[in-house]
């Protein structure tokens, strides 16, 4: 009936909108941290492309675990420091997203390309509040994850794995695989 102002009756399994805000997707001190990297990051970010100790010690003020001889850029995106770890000598390009709602743990000699996507985080669509879930990410040593890939919630990709550039990847990835394609798939051998 058009102009009827009655409510829509809920229906079983339909989303609960108001239930998911009202969800503490954070406790007091994470969302003090998150107050504090939102003024932080503005620092990051005017830190000179060149300076790539300053941004590791900036990070590491945060909570980061930063290796040494690190190549962090100033337009990557980081959502919590206290939740990232990066191995000696890796490298994370421009543009790159670590949306670390959990853990992304980044292994020794790895290279995250401009533009990857890690997202460590995504919502129980079964549940209709749509709670907020939080799965790690790691990837092992010498892997090289290729411009505007991304990696998605509980995957670990392997030690010397190559993902392609623009590839989806949902699973983990075995070591020395090179992955291609969305959704990725093993296309050889490094």
């Amino acid at each position: 009936m058009a102009g009827n102002d009655e409510p829509s009756v809920h229906k079983a399994g339909a989303l609960d909108i108001e239930g998911n805000r009202r969800i503490a997707n954070y406790t007091p001190g994470e969302r003090r941290a998150r107050i504090a990297w939102s003024l932080g990051r503005l620092v990051f970010r005017v830190i000179p492309r060149p300076f790539f100790s300053a941004r590791a010690a900036w990070l590491r003020l945060f909570g980061a675990k930063i290796g040494a001889h690190c190549q962090i850029y100033p337009t990557v995106r980081i959502f919590m420091p206290s939740q990232l770890e990066i191995g000696d000598w890796s490298s994370v390009g421009d543009g790159a997203i670590l949306y670390n709602l959990a853990s992304i743990r980044i292994g020794s000699k790895v290279t995250v390309s401009q533009g990857a996507h890690l997202c460590a985080g995504t919502h129980d669509f079964r549940n209709p509040t749509m709670a907020l879930v939080r799965a790690t990410i790691e990837v092992e040593d010498e892997a090289w994850l290729c411009a505007d890939c991304f990696i998605g919630p509980e995957v670990t990709v392997g030690a010397r794995a190559v993902v392609g550039a623009r590839a989806v990847v949902m699973r983990d990835v075995p070591a020395a695989a090179i992955m291609a394609g969305n959704p990725a798939r093993q296309v050889g051998v490094r």
